[in-house]
């Protein structure tokens, strides 16, 4: 038996020596979105730091292949060369060549003995990039073979309202790599809006309402609690260019107006025939005002909307048939003036609710398709509009809503959506007027809780089956169940974890027999879903205590209200039924998910910080709407608090125990 194994082995080692011998042809790699055509070879490509160079020899491409490198290391923490050169064998080669096949983001991928990346363009070299590192994310080596890939649609993308919810700066930075990494090219923001008044005593002057961006223009419309200058949303809009991400930036009128309105009352309507939050189109100081704000993020040498488009909004004007001919002719008229600055308008189509004889230009414009109320798809193409799918029964997300989607129905979107699906409506598979899709996150409750971190959880969720429809459109080939739990399991970009994800599998991630007072520990937090547990011997302890604290969150031994155990997080503090007190032992456990938190003492539920629903907007009786009250947290834990009980047996568990 021993001399038979033997034989055995030397007789393959052999036939893989032999020329055309039988040998395994790979098969297509995972990546997300699916490459479009795959021709497996035999073999694997090594890339070997130190040894394995990026080579160009336009220097146009350097960019490209810098950001590279970069991803690399950020992926992988090694290093590679980048150096003008032809290139060879070990070598990933950069090159740009024409292929009228692949438009201006098709690219393709040669794996042999090196592996040579060759587009028309900069963005298909950029896709390859990113297919690539993908190939590298958890792999020892590239399978060889061929890949010739190419998109259904040219915009893929992204909205995030920023008006009802202030969403930091270094947030969107994040944003534009977790979109570049699964070749989604396009991030709109949304930069002003207001709540709905039911949820606020049905009082406008209580809604909440915010513009996010400085204004000089006039001084004091720019929000307190969050907002942009206007030099690092110009510097945030070349950094997602050079990723191949526009930013679409959107101020939203004459409708969701409210920061507008409340600034400069005069243009408001009356609260009686129309809502306040909307803008008097028969004021002509309301065209001067918007004239002036527009102006000054539009015009100049280096504006500060630097890209190719500017989203005007237009978007559920209420009002009779006098209000609507006047909203036609608001957006005709910023259609236009929008064009003077040398930039191509977007809208929300909203021409088949506003009815009327007034034209609006279509030629040159992109139309946001997501109502059949408000846009019917059929009508806006006939009228000549470019458009952009965004169906509301589909893909809106707003969370903790209790309507439309808290995380969207991703089985679906993979198995039946495309772009050209719009609420029951089929449209035209690639139809030259249907530039693509996008999914929307819409804050629309502010301050129900719901955290950054939780929105990013949603967009996490839904962004690998939103990126493989509108990449691949009808043609994807992987079975939903596989693809979900291997794009699940993907590195969310080079270098980012805000989903905080620890380990790899029911893990303790880390533990400390005794957890010091200001002890530095190597994990800054852990997300869902998480067991955080500890043995405590109780002291006086004086509000304000805190046991764990990083940037985003605190966990409190005393919290600075009740003195409980608690936490805190976006300004938001939530109290558990449970005090330490002198002298007490106990053992503590704290289990959290994206539905809330939960405290055992001692083995027993003390307290469960779910979700919680309020209602709103009562008027005779009839509840109009409900909010939801958010209790999440992603347990904070990179620096020990100052206390005086001691804190032994810590465990911190990658899964609910």
């Amino acid at each position: 038996m021993k001399i038979n194994n033997m034989l055995a082995a030397a007789f393959a080692a052999l036939s893989l020596s032999v020329p055309g011998a039988a040998s395994a042809i790979n098969v297509k790699p995972f990546v997300v979105p699916e490459v479009r055509e795959w021709k497996g070879g035999d073999g694997t490509f090594v890339v070997t730091p130190g040894s394995t160079r990026i080579c160009y020899t336009d220097t146009l491409l350097r960019p490209v292949a810098e950001t590279m490198a970069s991803d690399y290391a950020a992926l992988t923490g090694n290093t590679l060369a980048v150096v003008r050169a032809k290139g060879g064998k070990g070598d990933i080669i950069l090159a740009t060549k024409p292929d009228r096949r692949l438009g201006g983001e098709g690219y393709t991928i040669g794996i042999s003995d090196r592996v040579t990346v060759s587009a028309p363009a900069l963005d298909g070299l950029r896709w390859g990039a990113a297919t690539i590192l993908q190939l590298c994310d958890g792999r020892s080596g590239l399978p060889v073979g061929t890949i010739t890939d190419y998109p259904d649609y040219s915009v893929r993308g992204l909205m995030i309202d920023a008006g009802r919810k202030y969403i930091p700066m270094d947030y969107l930075y994040k944003l534009v790599d977790v979109l570049a990494y699964r070749k989604m090219n396009t991030l709109h923001v949304h930069l002003n809006d207001n709540g709905f008044k039911e949820y606020f005593n049905n009082d406008w002057n209580k809604t909440q309402a915010a513009f996010r961006l400085e204004c000089d223009t006039y001084p004091g419309l720019t929000a307190r609690d969050g907002s942009y200058t206007k030099q690092e949303f110009r510097q945030f809009q070349k950094y997602a260019a050079s990723r191949g991400v526009e930013i679409i930036p959107e101020i939203d009128f004459p409708a969701h107006a409210l920061a507008f309105t409340r600034y400069m009352p005069e243009i408001a309507c009356d609260g009686v025939h129309n809502d306040v939050d909307h803008l008097d189109l028969k004021n002509p100081k309301t065209y001067g005002f918007i004239d002036a704000l527009l102006r000054e993020y539009l015009e100049g040498p280096d504006p500060v909307f630097a890209g190719g488009r500017f989203h005007i909004g237009t978007d559920e004007y209420q009002g009779d048939s006098i209000d609507m001919e006047n909203f036609r002719a608001l957006t005709a008229r910023y259609i236009d003036y929008t064009k003077q600055f040398g930039k191509r308008p977007v809208v929300w189509g909203s021409l088949s609710h506003a009815k009327g004889s007034t034209p609006v230009p279509s030629e040159g414009v992109d139309m946001y398709l997501w109502s059949n109320d408000y846009s019917k798809p059929l009508q806006m193409m006939e009228l000549g509009y470019q458009t952009i799918s965004v169906p509301d029964w589909y893909v809106y997300l707003v969370p903790g809503a209790g309507y439309y989607y808290d995380y969207l129905d991703t089985g679906f979107l993979y198995n039946e959506w495309t772009p050209a699906l719009f609420n029951g409506l089929q449209l035209e598979e690639k139809h030259p007027q249907l530039s693509g899709g996008m999914f929307a996150v819409w804050n629309d409750h502010p301050n129900n809780g719901i955290t950054v971190k939780d929105i990013y959880h949603r967009i996490m969720h839904a962004l690998p089956a939103m990126a493989a429809k509108t990449w691949d459109g009808s043609n994807v080939t992987v079975p939903f169940d596989e693809f979900d739990a291997k794009s699940s399991a993907m590195s969310e970009a080079p270098g980012i974890n805000y989903l905080s994800r620890r380990g790899n599998g029911n893990e303790t991630v880390f533990r400390a027999e005794v957890l010091e007072p200001g002890m530095d520990i190597p994990i800054d937090d852990i997300g869902y879903n998480y067991t955080v547990e500890f043995d405590i011997e109780g002291a006086d302890e004086p509000k304000g205590t805190v046991l764990f604290s990083n940037p985003d969150a605190t966990v409190w031994l005393s919290d600075p209200i009740t003195g409980n155990l608690g936490y805190s997080r976006e300004n938001k503090l939530v109290s558990y039924r449970h005090d330490i007190r002198g002298g007490e032992k106990a053992h503590i456990r704290i289990t959290g998910d994206n539905q809330g938190t939960k405290l055992y003492v001692n083995g027993k539920l003390a307290d469960n910080k779910n979700i919680s629903w309020a209602a709103y907007g009562i008027r005779e009786k009839a509840v109009k709407r409900f909010m939801a009250d958010i209790k999440t947290l992603v347990f904070p834990l990179k620096q020990a608090g100052q206390f005086n009980s001691r804190i032994t047996n810590l465990q911190v568990k990658n899964y609910i125990d």
